[in-house]
């Protein structure tokens, strides 16, 4: 499976769907030693929903693909928040990983 290249042309194809074919989304928060990270994780439509998360934690892969991500740095909240496409991050440098509630 090449998540990065076929899932995220299914995304860029569907960007107005919430719900996007083969692929379960969910909107999350990171927080690393120095950055607090919001984005999209997306995982094969395999399983249950509710289990994406804990899914990807436990995974195989060391990493996590993240889409449509604000970085904030944590120690230096007056930079400007950074903005990207989409990052890889190392599971290994999560503190907290969890569902971004409604208004965030």
């Amino acid at each position: 499976m090449n998540f990065d290249n076929e899932y995220m042309d299914d995304y860029r194809n569907n960007e107005n769907d919430n719900f996007i074919t083969g692929v379960w989304s969910e909107k999350i928060r990171v927080i690393t030693e120095d950055y607090e990270i919001r984005g999209y994780v997306f995982v094969p439509r395999t399983g249950r929903k509710n289990r994406i998360l804990s899914d990807i934690l436990n995974g195989k892969k060391r990493f996590i693909a993240i889409k449509d991500c604000e970085v904030i740095h944590r120690y230096s909240p007056s930079r400007k928040i950074e903005t990207h496409e989409f990052i890889h991050l190392n599971l290994d440098s999560i503190i907290m990983l969890r569902p971004a509630l409604k208004d965030e």
